[in-house]
């Protein structure tokens, strides 16, 4: 999915002299408080590490309390989601305004009703709320569903999502995998009209429309000359 990266890290883990006897412990310890929490330093969510410590030489720090550090490289799985990356959450609510779903278990996304295309429609039907497509009553997004969706924001002090269902290659995923080539020309379509193809189509009429009224100005003309020499 994208979002996801993996990166090799050179870190030092400070531990207090206390730790000093079970030290690989105190090391994944540290290391577990940096799981689901975005860092600068990595450019992401921390959301594995495989450490590997380089040495068994540990750096005294001085002071009252004189800490050690161990260097070790480690192996971080990163969640940085950008604009308009495509990515894939579990919906866990619905109301007529908003779809709601959770990416990777612990990312929530939000997807307003001003970023849900036309084509879907809100209803609620014995108590279960679902958005089906005009186009294609098959086509639904319910509790439960994977919604492949495209990233608008990413929050990175909440973790929070902000997407968009405007593309045609977005809604339910097991429906957009079942049916590929119906969304794909709808996309390729709507791409075409986004470029100015269509703007290019209407310029060529135009011209063509110039040219045919010049030519009906010159057989015009013609016949004038023609009743003239007569």
């Amino acid at each position: 999915m994208a979002g996801l990266e993996e990166c090799e890290a050179n870190l030092v883990v400070y531990l207090h002299p206390s730790k000093a006897k079970c030290a690989d412990d105190a090391i994944l310890s540290e290391l577990s408080s940096l799981l689901f929490t975005y860092n600068e330093t990595f450019g992401g969510v921390v959301l594995a590490y495989d450490p590997k410590i380089r040495s068994n030489l540990a750096k005294i720090l001085p002071g009252v309390y004189p800490f050690f550090g161990v260097q070790l490289k480690a192996k971080l799985l990163l969640f940085n989601p950008k604009p308009d990356m495509v990515l894939e959450g579990e919906v866990v609510k619905l109301t007529p305004h908003s779809i709601h779903a959770v990416v990777l278990g612990f990312s929530s996304a939000v997807i307003a009703d001003d970023d849900i295309r036309d084509e879907f429609k809100h209803k609620s039907k014995s108590g279960e709320e679902v958005y089906f497509s005009r186009t294609n009553r098959k086509h639904k997004i319910k509790v439960g569903t994977i919604l492949r969706f495209s990233v608008k924001s990413f929050d990175e002090e909440i973790l929070h999502i902000s997407g968009s269902l405007l593309a045609h290659h977005t809604g339910c995923a097991r429906w957009l995998d079942k049916n590929l080539d119906e969304w794909s020309r709808a996309d390729s379509t709507a791409t075409k009209r986004a470029t100015g193809d269509g703007k290019q189509e209407n310029d060529r009429l135009m011209i063509d429309g110039e040219t045919s009224l010049q030519n009906d100005e010159q057989i015009v003309k013609s016949k004038k000359r023609r009743k003239g020499h007569t």
